[in-house]
């Protein structure tokens, strides 16, 4: 069995990194194993920002957003030769085994260490929700529930002054955030990047709400469907509609994780510890329906992410 093994956070973070964090730490020190922490991701591995962690390293943070870790880009570990440095320095410790907590970025690192003879596990935390082989990733609950919370307050304002209000939310190539959040807060139309909307179906339904006496709009779009911004502006040309543009940014990755990011990062990290003291390598966990699994890292990177068709024709229902 490993007797040492270390955990990173990579790319974006997302609230419940720290939880993950704390999980694959406890757990490994249940079973006996000795854990070290990668500091500055894949970078911190390169140049060997390595730190033995103890039981109380990862005390009070589970509810805390971000990651105590950190987290950077490195175009060096895209490289062979970054990888072995990554390699040389993780054996430098004595360490057996890598969890990697982060998306599909993250994950082609850890396929390339995992093809180079050195086991890594996948967790995947990333608040898009784009990850194949689990229907949830860390993150994404807080960050829908940031995001509700702040349309919430728009249609506040929206009401009061009789407006449309385009807002805009991250997804770059999945359309989770914007579609989940959408159908949560009522919003008249959810453009994504998985469907292409046409403008003129959009003015037409919001000049069917307006006929029928409603004062108001709510307009979601990931920004993987288009510019809020742009998308605004001929929204109030072609309706003469008072329009207005919110783009969330970041506040939508931070954040105290919710109750079942909390939960869902336990069990992710945990049983990628499982998985390694196993013998496991080059394996993403995940959740299905309710159940905790894992996939070969190549199906996480292959496979496009499922996208839930019938809440999108809910919200088209449900909008009219």
């Amino acid at each position: 069995m490993m007797k040492r093994i270390a955990v990173l956070t990579s790319g974006g973070d997302s609230p419940g990194m720290n939880a993950a964090i704390r999980a694959v730490v406890r757990k490994a020190i249940y079973h006996g194993v000795e854990v070290y922490g990668v500091y500055y991701g894949f970078q911190g591995l390169i140049d060997g920002d390595i730190k033995k962690l103890e039981l109380g390293s990862v005390g009070d943070i589970i509810h805390r957003g971000g990651t105590i870790l950190y987290t950077a880009r490195c175009e060096e570990f895209k490289t062979k030769e970054g990888q072995f440095k990554g390699i040389d320095q993780l054996k430098k410790f004595g360490i057996e085994g890598l969890v990697v907590i982060g998306g599909d970025g993250s994950f082609q690192g850890a396929k390339k260490l995992t093809e180079h003879g050195f086991p890594a596990i996948g967790v995947p935390g990333t608040i898009d929700n784009d990850i194949p082989g689990t229907d949830f990733t860390i993150g994404f609950d807080t960050a829908l529930n940031t995001v509700i919370d702040a349309i919430d307050k728009i249609r506040d304002t929206a009401t009061s002054h009789e407006r449309t209000y385009v807002v805009e939310v991250m997804g770059r190539d999945a359309g989770d955030l914007a579609l989940w959040a959408g159908l949560a807060d009522g919003a008249e139309t959810i453009m994504i990047p998985e469907v292409d909307d046409k403008m003129e179906d959009i003015v037409a339904r919001l000049k069917r709400g307006h006929e029928r006496g409603k004062k108001h709009s709510i307009i979601v779009v990931a920004e993987g469907a288009g510019s809020a911004v742009e998308i605004g502006k001929e929204i109030e040309e072609q309706t003469k509609y008072e329009t207005r543009v919110t783009v969330l940014g970041h506040i939508q990755r931070g954040g105290s994780p919710t109750g079942r990011d909390r939960v869902l990062a336990s069990r992710l990290g945990a049983r990628a510890v499982e998985l390694l003291l196993e013998g496991e390598a080059g394996k993403v966990v995940g959740i299905e329906r309710n159940e905790i699994v894992h996939h070969d890292i190549q199906d996480a990177l292959s496979k496009k992410p499922s996208f839930d068709h019938d809440i999108y024709k809910l919200s088209k229902e449900l909008s009219i």
